[in-house]
Formats: structure tokens, sequence, C-alpha cells
């Protein structure tokens, strides 16, 4: 039987980014998958949006905007009465490959269901551009990075491979996974909350795995004015500084 994969899109006043996501994400070539869209108090209509155009499309309302981490925490709970077997979160900013799911799947089957897996994500606006082919953590230089970024796709970026890291723009796992590392921490309200959960995960034998197959087109920063604005760079810093206090606390 082929597994059930709920995707889970979170959302914040991103109504017309959400809507080639959605577009791109009904167009999925795959059996059995749903989408949850999660709105964090969007005040553009997003919802409205939703569920006057896509009906099959299921809509949390949250009350307030939680971040990504309390975004998807509060996702999390809502499915703990029916959980499906497989999730994939993923950005509203993005456009997904009609195989993705398929992909993801076979990764899973190489390696083991209890893992976290990425794809290779591509700049939308420059298609054949790499922004993500795996991620690089050293903590004890403050450095994490993308491997791959800005350069031209080739083949030196189509072998899967073990990773540090797996951005949270496009995570496929179990909710058993999810679960096991009770989601993620809401100190970090935005940016390395994912890196914050991969070190988690790998700590209890949880690995990351960069899949190459599964493929996606991110408009990189959109909700936060473009990949160089002033707030977004302070949210980073805020975020790896978060990042290094908790780590060097445990290490000690």
């Amino acid at each position: 039987m082929t597994p059930h994969v709920k995707i889970l899109i979170l959302n914040w006043n991103g109504k017309e980014l959400l809507k080639p996501c959605l577009e791109s994400v009904l167009k999925i070539d795959y059996a059995n998958y749903s989408v949850l869209v999660i709105d964090n108090g969007s005040r553009d209509n997003s919802l409205e949006m939703v569920k006057e155009n896509y009906t099959q499309v299921e809509c949390l309302a949250l009350d307030n905007n939680y971040g990504f981490s309390g975004g998807y925490n509060r996702s999390f709970e809502h499915l703990k009465n029916d959980p499906p077997e497989f999730i994939l979160l993923l950005n509203n900013d993005t456009e997904v490959d009609p195989d993705i799911l398929t992909s993801f799947i076979q990764a899973k089957d190489q390696y083991g269901s209890k893992h976290l897996f990425g794809g290779k994500i591509y700049y939308q606006d420059n298609p054949g551009r790499i922004w993500y082919a795996g991620g690089r953590v050293n903590l004890k230089c403050a450095k994490i990075s993308h491997r791959g970024i800005r350069k031209q796709d080739s083949a030196v970026f189509s072998k899967p491979m073990q990773t540090d890291y797996i951005t949270g723009c496009c995570l496929f796992t179990t909710m058993g996974v999810i679960n096991q590392l009770n989601g993620f921490d809401e100190q970090f309200n935005m940016y390395w909350e994912d890196v914050d959960f991969c070190l988690r995960a790998k700590n209890m034998g949880i690995h990351c795995y960069y899949w190459p197959d599964a493929k996606i087109w991110h408009k990189v920063s959109a909700s936060m004015g473009g990949a160089f604005s002033i707030k977004k760079i302070r949210k980073k810093l805020i975020g790896i500084d978060r990042l290094l206090k908790k780590y060097s606390q445990q290490n000690k």
C-alpha cells in the first residue's frame, strides 16, 4: 500500500505566494497524499483564498503568528488524533516537482524511514542555480551554510549523501520522528530551528540525507524582503547566537 504523506505548508500573510505553491503541490503525481495549510494569524485573507479556490486543501487557522517553530508545533498537536505516516514540511514560497513525493519515498526505502530527508532546491528566479544541495554545520567556527549555494547545477550535486542538516524549507520525515524530537524548539522563532532540530536528531541516532531527485524551486526569503534584507540578517544573527549558546552549554 502506498503510504500516506501529509504536506504541511506554513503561511503568514503570504496569499500571493501560496497560490503558485498550492498549484504545484496539487499537481504532484502520487496516489496518497493530503495538504494542510497552517495559517499564522494572517490578515491578508490567505485562508479565504484557500477555502474558495482549493476546497481539497485542509486549513488550520491559528489565532496569532507563532513563527516557524510555534506554527508547526501546533500543527503537530493538531494531527495527534489522526497522525499521518509521513509528513513533508514545505515553505509557502516554493514550487515542487510533480515527482517529489515518489522521490522521497525512494529515499526512505534506501536509507530507512526513521531519518530526515531533504531535496535539491533551486532559486525560483534562476531555475538552474542551486540554493540548497545539503547543509554544513561547524559550530566551533559559528558557520552554517548550504552546500552548492549560488552554483549552477551539475553532476556534483546529483548524488545522494548524508549531510549535516536539512533545511526547513523542504523536510520529509515521519510523524514518529517528529514526536520523538518533540517538534521544534520554540526559542528559535525564525532561522536555525531546522539546524537545532537536526542536531538534536543526530544525538538520537537520526540522520539527515540529501536526496537530489526530490526537486523544488524557492523564492528565497520572500516573506523577509529578500535574501539580503536587514530584517533577515538581524534575525539570523539572533538565531545563531541562541544556537551557539545552547550547544556550548551542552558541550561543557
